[in-house]
């Protein structure tokens, strides 16, 4: 089976993330209602992983201790 390149590896999720996280934005500008709900959620996206990451790394680190 062949791995994908390293950059694809190591681009795909931020750029996901940021497409996700402009699209909300969009919808926070121009809709209304339902939209206000999506701009929410995609906007919130980056948020959320920080804070996931970060709650593994602590709890990684509390483990080592």
């Amino acid at each position: 089976m062949l791995r994908k390149p390293i950059w694809q590896r190591t681009y795909i999720l931020p750029t996901a993330v940021a497409v996700v996280s402009g699209v909300g934005l969009i919808f926070a500008l121009l809709g209304d209602g339902i939209w206000d709900a999506l701009s929410w959620l995609a906007v919130g996206l980056p948020v959320a992983i920080a804070v996931w990451v970060w709650w593994q790394a602590t709890s990684i680190r509390g483990k080592a201790r």
